[in-house]
């Protein structure tokens, strides 16, 4: 790992050797391939259920149902191991553990929990999460999907979009306003009739993650498929903030792939009877990657501290995630270029890092919105509108 000023002698034995044991699988059985997957847009099916013995998926839930149990610093070296790969690998798994597994946990009930999280964490049963919507973006209180109460059911009718492993979902977690106009979170069946996942093609961006449109057509769902203990947006901002959290480590995992393949690259090429590692203007990139890599660290690290005392507040996270991945990107776009022409092509990671990081620097919130965000904290004035 990349540690300039030593962060993992932080970090508990059992911390240090859930990291071990994620880099070595990844190395061995993913990075390999993962490449050739992101060129032809795939992402096997194999990769849920290997995550899943792993205890990788919702790893840091408490263990009573089929969950890791494992600390928040622990589960956000998994999410650094995870996008040091590639960042459509570490959005499902973020898909899964923050955005479906962990709403059903804090706000479902004992009947959802026994039922879905034991096989979600095993990778047996996939879940994706329906927010976003077409004109929705940052302002999901503008959702226009509807849930029409009927009997003991629930008839739901809307469109999302961006929905991440949509189409290869199992049970999809839509968020959708009742009669009285009141948020709700509602676990639909991804075979309910009037249910579809259309693939979004044509992606030059994670494309080792599946992204859907899903299209709600008069959806019936009956009333013990909604979220018993949550109403408002309370509940789906609730979840981007555990995603958010796990993309602050993520894009710190990709920095250092970026980092360590630009290095060795500059280090062995040479020009002019000297290798370009030692031109001035190659050195700054360099030194400012392992500079942003520093910070990030130990913004992260503190973060899961806080996350892990019951400390860590939503504005923090929107500063971590704000920070680490603008850093990744700026950090992703340097490499690209100090690998020249061979910057371009998939035999290298940078240019896969890059374009993935084009979109996790936009999905969960943009930076414009984290910036809003943590202005509104520190001065007290909204200027969101």
């Amino acid at each position: 790992m990349l540690d300039y000023y030593h962060i993992s002698e932080l970090f508990s034995p059992e911390e240090r050797q859930v990291q071990t044991t994620a880099r070595k699988f990844l190395d061995d059985q993913v990075l390999p391939h993962v490449s050739q997957w992101w060129e032809e847009e795939t992402l096997p099916k194999h990769l849920a259920t290997q995550l899943g013995e792993l205890g990788f998926l919702g790893a840091n839930l408490p263990t009573e149902y089929g969950t890791a149990g494992v600390s928040n610093v622990a589960y956000g070296l998994i999410m650094y191991e995870l996008e040091r790969v590639d960042s459509g690998l570490r959005s499902f798994a973020s898909v899964q553990g923050a955005l479906v597994m962990y709403p059903i946990h804090a706000y479902g009930s004992e009947e959802q929990k026994s039922r879905y999280l034991p096989k979600m964490a095993k990778g047996e049963l996939i879940g994706c999460f329906g927010l976003t919507e077409h004109e929705g973006g940052s302002d999901p209180g503008a959702m226009t999907t509807r849930a029409h109460r009927d009997g003991d059911s629930y008839v739901l009718t809307g469109t999302k979009m961006w929905i991440s492993s949509g189409n290869i979902a199992d049970v999809a977690l839509v968020w959708a306003k009742d009669d009285e106009g009141v948020v709700r979170g509602f676990l639909v069946p991804t075979d309910s009739p009037g249910f579809q996942a259309n693939v979004i093609k044509h992606k030059m961006s994670l494309r080792l993650s599946i992204t859907c449109e899903l299209v709600l057509d008069e959806v019936r769902v009956h009333q013990s498929q909604v979220l018993p203990n949550v109403q408002g947006l309370r509940g789906p901002l609730s979840c981007l903030t555990q995603a958010r959290y796990g993309i602050a480590w993520g894009a710190l995992g990709c920095l250092e792939a970026v980092y360590e393949e630009a290095l060795a690259f500059a280090q062995s090429r040479i020009t002019f009877g000297e290798p370009i590692a030692s031109r001035q203007l190659v050195q700054a990139k360099l030194v400012d990657m392992l500079a942003d890599h520093t910070r990030g660290l130990t913004l992260a690290w503190r973060l899961g501290r806080l996350k892990d005392e019951g400390k860590m507040t939503n504005t923090q996270v929107s500063l971590a995630k704000r920070e680490n991945v603008r850093a990744a990107l700026k950090g992703a776009r340097a490499a690209r270029e100090i690998l020249g022409a061979s910057g371009i092509t998939l035999d290298h990671h940078a240019i896969r890092h890059m374009l993935n990081l084009e979109t996790v620097d936009t999905y969960e919130g943009t930076y414009d919105i984290h910036t809003l965000t943590l202005g509104r904290e520190i001065t007290g004035l909204n200027a969101f509108g």
